[in-house]
C-alpha cells in the first residue's frame, strides 16, 4: 500500500480592492492574519498565512487590490506587489464578489499567468437576495476564462471554504511541508503590529484619512513575556494630525487600546503599547520613507 500523497505550496489570493481577500485569508487560517475593514484597498503589502493539513500545506499570500490607476509611489509598490506574487506561486485564488464582474476584475484577469492554474471564489453570494442569478453568471465566467474551479463562498460567514480547499489542494505540487506545523505566518511580530494600528485607523476615523496615514515602529522590544512597543502614525497634514488625536485624545486612545487588544491575543503576551502622530507631507512619494515602514520598494 503506497503512502498517502502529501501536497505543499504556495497560493497567491489576488482581487480588485474590496472583494475581502483578507477576510478570507483569516478564514482559511483560522486567525486573524490580515486586517480587514469595510473600505477598499486595507492591504497595501503581501501577508502570508500558513494552513497546515494532515495532507497538504497551503501557503497562503494575501495581495493589495490591483488598481488601474497609478497616483503615488505606494500604489505603484502595491501594483508590483500583485504581479510579482503570480510569477511565484502554484496556485492562483481570484476572489470576485457575486454578481459585480467589472473592468477592474477584467484588468486583474489579464495579469494572471498562463502557466499557473486558477480558480475563482465568487466571494459574498451570502448578500445575493436571487440566488439563482448565480447560475448563469458562473456559466458566463466559465466560458469567458480559462479557469480550473469556480467556487461560490461567503468568506465572512466562513461558508463553502471547504470546497474551496477540495479544488486548490490537487492543484499543489507534491512536496513535504514547507514550514513547521504551528508556524500560521511568515510575517514579522513588529510587522503585524504595524498592521494592527493600521486596522484601527481604517475602522476608526473618516473615509478620506486612513489612505493619507501610514504607521511605523519605531521601537519594539521583548522583555519576558511583555511585548514593549513604540508606533508613530504618519499623516501627510498638520489638519489630519487633529483629526487622529480627537478631542482630548479619545480617537489616538481608542485606537491604541484596540490594537493592544488585538496584539495580545496575536502574540500570546502582555503588550505596552505607545502610539503617537507625526506629519510628514508627501510620505506615500518618498521611497526612503515607504522603506522605513519596511514597504519593500
Amino acid at each position: 500500500m503506497s503512502a498517502a500523497v502529501h501536497r505543499a505550496g504556495y497560493v497567491a489570493i489576488v482581487g480588485r480592492p474590496n472583494v475581502g481577500k483578507s477576510t478570507l485569508l483569516n478564514q482559511l487560517v483560522g486567525q486573524k492574519i490580515s486586517i480587514t475593514s469595510r473600505k477598499p484597498q486595507t492591504t497595501r503589502q503581501r501577508i502570508t498565512g500558513i494552513l497546515t493539513r494532515d495532507d497538504a500545506q497551503l501557503v497562503f499570500v494575501d495581495t493589495p487590490g490591483f488598481q488601474t490607476q497609478q497616483r503615488s509611489a505606494l500604489t505603484r509598490i502595491m501594483n508590483r506587489s500583485v504581479t510579482q506574487s503570480l510569477q511565484q506561486v502554484d496556485v492562483v485564488l481570484w476572489v470576485i464578489e457575486a454578481l459585480k464582474f467589472n473592468e477592474l476584475d477584467a484588468a486583474l484577469q489579464r495579469q494572471l499567468p498562463d502557466a499557473v492554474p486558477v480558480v475563482l471564489a465568487v466571494n459574498k453570494v451570502d448578500r445575493l437576495a436571487d440566488k439563482n442569478a448565480m447560475l448563469p453568471f458562473i456559466a458566463d465566467l466559465s466560458q469567458r476564462f480559462s479557469l480550473k474551479a469556480i467556487v461560490p463562498v461567503a468568506a465572512q460567514k466562513g461558508e463553502r471554504l471547504d470546497e474551496l480547499l477540495k479544488a486548490v489542494v490537487p492543484l499543489l505540487p507534491e512536496a513535504p511541508p514547507l514550514y513547521g506545523v504551528d508556524e500560521i505566518t511568515t510575517s514579522s511580530e513588529r510587522f503585524m503590529a504595524t498592521e494592527l494600528i493600521r486596522e484601527k485607523l481604517f475602522r476608526l476615523l473618516g473615509e478620506e484619512l486612513p489612505y493619507a496615514s501610514a504607521v511605523e515602529i519605531e521601537r519594539f522590544e521583548t522583555v519576558g513575556n511583555l511585548r514593549r512597543i513604540y508606533a508613530s502614525i504618519i499623516v501627510d497634514k498638520a489638519s489630519q494630525k487633529s483629526i487622529v488625536i480627537g478631542k482630548g485624545g479619545e480617537k489616538l486612545k481608542l485606537v491604541a487600546s484596540q490594537a493592544r487588544r488585538d496584539m495580545e491575543k496575536l502574540f500570546g503576551s502582555k503588550v505596552y503599547l505607545e502610539v503617537w502622530v507625526k506629519v510628514k507631507s508627501g510620505w506615500a512619494d518618498s521611497e526612503a520613507t515607504l522603506r522605513r515602514m519596511g514597504i519593500d520598494v
